[in-house]
């Protein structure tokens, strides 16, 4: 339960990164606290890759044959930069 809560956040976190890319060009962390519960929770840069990697295979094997090299890139680019902005409330 506490992963699924986790993934659950983390999609709605990127989905919201997504629009906020293509609307502003940048992504600006609503949640303040966010980086906080990061740093607590001892979140290092291999964490990301994971979380990463997990959250493409999820979508793929959600979206099935509607998936395409577009789809991962957009979702990628997204993530990264959710994550980038995180890294850098961290320090």
């Amino acid at each position: 339960p506490k992963l699924q809560a986790h993934a659950e956040k983390v999609f709605g976190l990127v989905r919201d990164s997504a629009i906020q890319l293509r609307a502003k060009g940048e992504v600006v962390l609503g949640d303040t606290t966010l980086s906080v519960i990061h740093v607590q929770k001892g979140v290092i840069d291999p964490h990301f890759v994971v979380v990463k990697e997990a959250l493409l295979k999820t979508i793929k094997e959600a979206t099935g044959d509607k998936w395409s090299e577009e789809l991962n890139t957009a979702w990628e680019v997204a993530y990264d930069e959710l994550a980038t902005a995180i890294k850098k409330a961290m320090n």
